[in-house]
This record gives C-alpha cells, sequence and structure tokens, in this order.
C-alpha cells in the first residue's frame, strides 16, 4: 500500500515556472515505478512523465524539453519542475506509483496557467 500526497499547485502565468512534489509514504516505496498524470476539464487523463524503478525516464511529447521529473529515493519524493508553461497545461496533475497489478494516486493538484 503507497499513499501519494501532492503539493505545489496554483496560478502560474504563461512563461513561468511552478514545481509540484508528490510525497509518498509505504512499504518499500522505491520498488514502484512512478510518474505525473493530468486532467483538464473535458479531456482524458494523460500521462505526462514518469521514471520507472530503475531510474528510466520518459516524457510526453507535449512537456518534453519544458517538464523535468526528478525522484528522491531517500525521501520518497516526486517532483516535477515545470518551465515555460503555455495555457494548455493548465489541469489537475496527479501523482502516481505502480507496479504490476498496484496502482496508486493521489488526490491531484490544480494547475492553472493564466495571466
Amino acid at each position: 500500500q503507497v499513499q501519494l500526497v501532492e503539493s505545489g499547485g496554483g496560478l502560474v502565468q504563461p512563461g513561468g515556472s511552478l514545481r509540484l512534489s508528490c510525497t509518498a509514504s509505504g512499504s518499500r516505496v522505491s520498488r514502484y515505478g512512478m510518474g505525473w498524470f493530468r486532467q483538464a476539464p473535458g479531456k482524458e487523463r494523460e500521462k505526462i512523465a514518469y521514471v520507472t524503478n530503475t531510474g528510466n525516464i520518459i516524457y510526453a511529447n507535449s512537456v518534453k524539453d519544458r517538464f523535468t521529473i526528478s525522484r528522491n529515493n531517500l525521501k520518497n519524493i516526486l517532483s516535477l519542475q515545470m518551465s515555460t508553461v503555455e495555457s494548455e497545461d493548465t489541469a489537475v496533475y496527479y501523482c502516481n506509483a505502480g507496479l504490476g497489478s498496484e496502482n496508486y494516486w493521489g488526490q491531484g493538484t490544480q494547475v492553472t496557467v493564466s495571466s
């Protein structure tokens, strides 16, 4: 069982930066792959950045070269550094941890990009 709590969302201007954090608790969190998903109004939830338990990282094309995912296995914290944000980045951002058939979600944090 893994519990995930996101923080760091808010209002940011276009072109600005924002850092999201996800604090994980539970048993042997380092075994899990972890990532960030987002869901905009009227759209399906999409995976935007993911780091496996061996450190491999993938990004969605929509955020590649703008967002950076990082993972601290000592503190069980997953981060997402968002840069050069656009209005299309407005969404609820969710932290995810997965291992085989296990799949856990945080409650989500709202990110709004607007001037």
